[in-house]
């Protein structure tokens, strides 16, 4: 019988291996390229109610979107009103509203803005408890978030988009009072923030972008005029809710129940802001109303109609448009922007 040398054969085996798998290898084609991705199809408007967050106004649906709050003339919230209820006029002429919802359960993204100035040194402490209340009873873990900003001399983000109240809590106990005003920067920027805010991760989400702004709204420092911190807003969809520090009141008979005299520059500051972002301006009395105002914006956060259309004349980019939007329903009062600025929608490139 003939021995075979183990490993000898053990050398031939693998070399025989060698053989069969090399040229199949060698021969394996090259994978080819993945396909250039295809342009995502237009969207039909009649059936997308929502924006991109990056295209804040105007996006391939051509729809605007409005949070709109209705009040009565005792200034309590009507929030049972139908499609029917309202109409909506851009630039005079009256538009179809295609999309329509009591919208109280939207993602709230959260711009609370302090005023650390020394204009509002002596009142401070009870902004910082009345803020930081206000977030505990609003902001809803895995659902809301807020930001801390912070300005006198110059806008500064002290704490980052989160929902921990914990977080937020801790960085407004630290704050100072002391230095100008930027009112205007701070808005801009904080505008900008937002209008770039953390979306959802559900598909076709939508997001309420909201500025809470504690300042008595005079300005001396800011690089911005109002016009810009106003646009600014406008721009990224953004509601300003205001509350004011000054305390320039005047009791009448009761003085229980103080009136405004006049509303300083400030404030009217401050109520310019409110009325064309569609949000709200309050002008607490005592330190301890702070708290109350606070929770009327949360309220009111909690009380609102979405309303979306698209303009049956398309403005071009870059254009502004007013918007009126009223009810059918005597004695009522509509509050939401005044306006928009039509975003420039980028060219489809040409194939080469």
């Amino acid at each position: 019988m003939v021995k075979h040398d183990p490993r000898r054969l053990f050398g031939q085996i693998f070399l025989m291996l060698l053989v069969l798998l090399t040229p199949a290898y060698a021969q394996q084609p090259v994978p080819p390229a993945a396909p250039a991705p295809e342009p995502p199809a237009q969207q039909n408007q009649e059936n997308s109610p929502t924006l991109s967050s990056q295209h804040p106004i105007v996006s391939t649906t051509g729809l605007v979107h409005l949070v709109a709050t209705v009040v009565d003339r005792h200034h309590n919230f009507i929030t049972d009103l139908s499609k029917s209820d309202f109409r909506v006029i851009e630039n005079g002429v009256p538009q179809q509203i295609q999309f329509f919802s009591r919208e109280t359960d939207l993602p709230l993204r959260i711009a609370l803005l302090l005023d650390t100035s020394n204009s509002i040194r002596a009142r401070l402490e009870f902004e910082k408890d009345a803020a930081i209340d206000f977030l505990n009873k609003v902001i809803r873990r895995s659902k809301d978030l807020a930001f801390l900003m912070t300005f006198d001399n110059d806008p500064e983000v002290i704490q980052d988009y989160t929902g921990d109240i914990e977080l937020l809590d801790s960085a407004i106990r630290e704050q100072r009072a002391g230095g100008g005003t930027a009112l205007n920067d701070a808005i801009c920027l904080a505008a900008e923030k937002l209008e770039h805010a953390p979306v959802p991760k559900e598909q076709n989400s939508d997001i309420r972008r909201v500025i809470v702004v504690i300042s008595d709204g005079n300005d001396n420092l800011s690089d911005h005029a109002l016009s810009d911190a106003i646009d600014a807003a406008i721009r990224s969809e953004t509601a300003v809710f205001a509350v004011s520090t000054n305390t320039d009141w005047l009791a009448i008979d009761d003085a229980r129940k103080p009136n405004k005299y006049n509303l300083a520059a400030g404030d009217r500051v401050l109520q310019q802001f409110a009325d064309q972002t569609g949000g709200h301006a309050f002008f607490p009395y005592r330190v301890d109303d702070l708290a109350e105002s606070f929770l009327a914006i949360g309220t009111e956060l909690r009380s609102q109609y979405f309303i979306a259309y698209a303009p049956a004349d398309p403005p071009p980019g870059g254009q502004y448009r007013q918007i009126n939007v009223e009810t059918t329903q005597k004695g009522l009062t509509v509050r939401t922007r005044k306006g928009y600025f039509a975003a420039a929608i980028s060219p489809t490139p040409t194939a080469r």
